[in-house]
């Protein structure tokens, strides 16, 4: 089997329908997979997809696949992500700890993919090119018994809105509004939160992959307009929105503000600290500086990491953490949850926490802020954004910094803000990203890091990143 190499990122499979990936790559996909959970001890394997065009004759010969090698087959439908991740989570004792979702996450409608969980354990790097290396031999285990793996639907939905609701409670009712971006969220994010006790308006609800109004990407400020808009002209005191498989979550206050994620997270770790003393909080290097010491106030322990939610995911199982986050997005709640990204839960929690107050927009518009810029890209040939860094990490000067810390790229921390640059692990290019307590401060920290860059790589040209 031929296979583009490109289709295998660091933490997902994509690829443009059509093009990279099409039924016959999902079908061997399916027995690759298959082959490396039964190798693991797995009897049985879920699968969902989001609401792209191209989601069911993809899942179709996915689950073709996995059952020509003997797996048994838990079909969900149409879901949000995480819910495949819930129930990779919670039916162990039925030897279902593995899972996948065709899903094409962000990316533009004409693209799709896979989120794969093996053995309750979100894969990533070596694991996900040894896949790649099954399907280029046909490496395949096959069932012993003809017709072995057998199929089932389940619809998951109701067993998974009780229990957010059994374990969220809001001191009173809240009026939002939701926008799903026309993403597979619309089709039970508003209900779960309406059980949840709140008065729900809804944006773009209608399950649609050609994504009709704007895409569902809530980390791009113009996807955000139309949510933004809609809490300012009625009475609702929140916005909320998702992206296209429900896994991360975009927040907008009743002035507009757009609370990002790191900012989410300063809420969301004060909150578990009051019940958690002393524990740690982990949050990746892209990150605002306003973070660590919030969380030190709260009596908690913070700790910086990579950036990429497998990374972060396997992290969080290692220092048994009740919550890390990323500022692209994935929230990850161990303390009461199952420790994987899921923005309905997230809003779940968020809500809960804000019902307490008669004006969530203060609470939240009172987060620690500084003046940053959005994460920023540098395109560079093949291979050429490692050597960079490296070379950046062996001779570039930063006389103004405090500390420079190198656990991902480097980050330069001053006294006064931060600069980042790194290795995307998914495209080639430089991510950086730029804080500063003034637009001064700011200025000048991108200034010093791009007179480096450029002594490096003197064509540099920085673009706003693409999702």
């Amino acid at each position: 089997m031929q296979v583009n190499a490109s289709n295998f990122k660091a933490y997902d499979i994509r690829g443009v329908v059509g093009k990279t990936i099409d039924e016959a790559f999902a079908e061997h996909l399916g027995r690759a997979f298959g082959s490396e959970a039964l190798k693991a001890g797995e009897t049985a394997v879920v699968v969902g997809r989001d609401g792209r065009v191209s989601g069911p004759s993809l899942v179709k010969a996915l689950i073709k696949g996995l059952a020509s090698t003997g797996l048994d087959v838990v079909d969900l439908g149409a879901v949000t992500t995480p819910m495949v991740y819930y129930v990779a989570a919670t039916r162990g004792k039925y030897g279902c700890r593995s899972g996948i979702q065709v899903t094409g996450s962000h990316n533009p409608k004409d693209y799709n993919g896979f989120k794969m969980v093996l053995a309750g354990k979100a894969i990533y790097g070596d694991e996900i090119q040894r896949l790649r290396e099954r399907i280029e031999a046909e490496d395949y285990t096959k069932a012993k018994v003809v017709n072995r793996g057998r199929t089932a639907a389940m619809n998951i939905v109701p067993e998974y809105g009780k229990r957010i609701k059994r374990d969220c409670k809001l001191a009173r009712p809240m009026k939002i509004v939701v926008d799903s971006g026309n993403g597979i969220p619309g089709a039970s994010a508003p209900g779960i939160l309406r059980m949840l006790g709140c008065e729900v308006t809804e944006l773009y609800s209608e399950v649609d992959g050609d994504f009709p109004n704007h895409h569902p990407d809530p980390s791009k400020p113009e996807n955000l307009a139309d949510l933004i808009r809609t809490v300012r002209e009625t009475d609702a005191e929140l916005g909320l929105a998702f992206d296209g498989d429900g896994d991360r979550l975009g927040v907008v206050t009743k002035d507009g503000q757009i609370i990002y994620p790191d900012r989410q997270l300063m809420l969301f770790a004060a909150d578990i600290l009051t019940r958690k003393p002393g524990g740690t909080i982990i949050f990746d290097v892209k990150c605002t500086q306003r973070l660590a010491p919030l969380i030190r106030k709260a009596g908690g322990v913070p700790l910086m990491w990579k950036t990429g939610h497998s990374l972060v995911k396997a992290k969080l199982r290692e220092t048994k953490a009740p919550i890390a986050g990323e500022m692209s997005g994935h929230i990850f709640f161990s303390e009461r949850w199952y420790g994987f990204d899921d923005a309905t839960y997230t809003a779940a929690r968020l809500l809960e926490i804000l019902s307490r107050s008669k004006d969530p927009s203060k609470v939240l518009n009172k987060l620690p802020t500084s003046f940053s810029t959005p994460e920023l890209n540098v395109a560079c040939a093949e291979g050429e954004p490692k050597q960079i860094v490296q070379t950046l990490l062996d001779t570039a000067k930063f006389p103004g910094a405090k500390e420079i810390i190198t656990i991902d790229g480097l980050r330069a921390e001053y006294k006064d803000g931060f600069g980042l640059i790194r290795s995307s692990n998914t495209t080639p290019v430089l991510v950086m990203r730029f804080e500063g307590h003034t637009q001064a401060a700011l200025d000048r920290i991108q200034a010093d890091f791009m007179a480096a860059l450029r002594v490096v790589k003197p064509d540099a040209q920085i673009a706003a990143a693409a999702h």
